[in-house]
């Protein structure tokens, strides 16, 4: 028995992607024997991010059931099924992500059409299933829901079943096995000897160009992990890794940042974030017609003074949604909902009605204010101490001025009184929006004991 399954999501990072919608086709290898479909009420707002084709609003979900309360369906009806989805490890991956905020588990075979179809129709420029639906003359439409993708994606796998003479289809049910292959031009001797250690890792190709620049926790652990995968960008990454190099950095922190300065320094094929160095969006603030203090992200040519600058108008949505969910901001005043009466946060007790008037408009714009004040580079120089290479070393970031300057390490016994102290031994690094985002990440996730300011500078509470 088959699981055709295709949901819909909140468009968050990780585990805090939600399910809205879902879609459960039951096939037995001839027809469709059962089939449920609903929406999900995620308990938080979704992302109106524009790769996102969905017609689902927050206000249909307000009334839809939330995801414990068609659990039980979602297991029965998958019992004993192989799950299909087109990109299925992400669907999988979803709903594994549900069950475990539950307290369960979610674990299924599992088959990929957008992986078959690579597989059988080989040269396509997209493998997405609206493209793999337009190629095989399968009527399609992005924005007909999960029940339509559903349904396509079944059409599209009985066409890919009628081609299959090479019984593709049965080799991808084997049991998948967890034996490590290593790639064949991957050095035996290199990867016995790599490091579990933190630090950054460089995959050559036989003419010693970088072509990925990675970060990890564990550098053995991370660079194994992606022989491990079946995607197809890492099927390719690792059969055209010839050597592979690594830097211990100690510090987590140091490594995002060496990382990113790598990245940009070299332009690795496989690398696809923080290769850009331009800025064309940004998020600004305008007081409107009735006083109150609005936050909106648009093109830097648009903005007259941006508090932000980002590369894509994606980014300034996801960093704008960010910053309205941590400082409990009205959505409808960071350009993020539109609509008349309460918002969606308002029903979710995350935003304290200002867009109802139920609180007023001086209490928001200061809580604004506040929110900018302590988001918007609340240390001017300090020094942030961290984890060395070693145990008796030390790390050290630099930020002098707003402008980050570098990194360093010092003998951990080692301690200077002055911030020119610590000059001769950083190692300057190029200063860019991404290192600061990775800086206010940091310091929003870590207490001020790691921190150090200049004597006349005080932390901001």
């Amino acid at each position: 028995m088959y699981a055709i399954v295709h949901i819909a999501t909140t468009g968050l990072r990780g585990e805090n992607n939600k399910i809205t919608e879902i879609c459960i086709l039951i096939h037995d290898g001839i027809k469709v024997v059962d089939r449920f479909s609903t929406l999900v009420n995620p308990e938080i707002p979704i992302s109106f991010s524009p790769s996102l084709n969905s017609e689902i609003s927050d206000e249909m979900l307000l009334s839809a059931p939330k995801f414990y309360e068609i659990a039980k369906r979602v297991v029965e009806l998958t019992q004993d099924c192989i799950i299909i989805s087109h990109f299925v490890k992400y669907t999988h991956q979803c709903l594994k992500n549900e069950f475990t905020s539950l307290g369960g588990e979610f674990k299924r075979s599992r088959i990929c059409t957008a992986r078959l179809s690579r597989k059988l129709i080989p040269g396509q420029q997209s493998y997405s299933l609206g493209a793999m639906c337009s190629h095989m003359g399968i009527n399609f439409c992005s924005t007909q829901g999960a029940e339509g993708s559903a349904e396509a994606t079944l059409a599209l796998l009985e066409k890919l079943w009628k081609i299959d003479k090479d019984s593709s289809f049965q080799f991808l049910l084997r049991t998948r096995t967890t034996k490590l292959v290593k790639p064949p031009l991957w050095p035996k001797s290199t990867v016995n000897e790599l490091p579990n250690a933190t630090g950054v890792y460089y995959f050559k190709n036989s003419v010693g160009e970088i072509i990925y620049i990675g970060k990890a926790k564990d550098i053995k652990q991370r660079v194994l992990s992606h022989s491990y995968s079946k995607e197809f960008k890492e099927l390719r990454l690792c059969f055209e890794t010839a050597q592979i190099e690594y830097r211990p950095t100690g510090s987590e922190l140091v490594a995002f940042l060496l990382e990113s300065d790598e990245i940009k320094k070299h332009f690795p094929k496989y690398n696809r974030a923080q290769k850009r160095s331009g800025y064309r969006y940004g998020i600004g603030t305008y007081i409107d017609k009735n006083g109150i203090e609005n936050l909106s992200y648009d093109r830097l040519n648009n903005l007259k003074t941006p508090i932000f600058n980002f590369y894509s108008q994606a980014e300034c949505r996801a960093y704008l949604e960010e910053f309205c969910k941590d400082y409990n901001l009205c959505p409808k005043y960071c350009k993020l909902q539109n609509g008349s009466g309460a918002c969606f946060h308002f029903h979710l007790k995350s935003c304290n009605g200002v867009c109802i008037g139920a609180e007023s408009v001086q209490s928001y714009n200061k809580r604004v204010e506040k929110a900018l004040e302590q988001t918007v580079e609340p240390y001017t120089s300090y020094i942030i101490k961290d984890e060395g290479r070693h145990k008796d070393e030390k790390s050290f970031v630099m930020v002098e001025n707003g402008v980050y300057k570098g990194f360093g390490y010092l003998p951990k016994k080692k301690n200077l009184a002055q911030f020119e102290e610590y000059v001769p031994y950083i190692i300057r690094m190029q200063d860019n929006n991404d290192v600061h985002k990775i800086l206010r990440r940091y310091l929003r996730q870590k207490d001020n004991k790691s921190i150090v300011l200049e004597p006349t500078q005080k932390i901001l509470q």
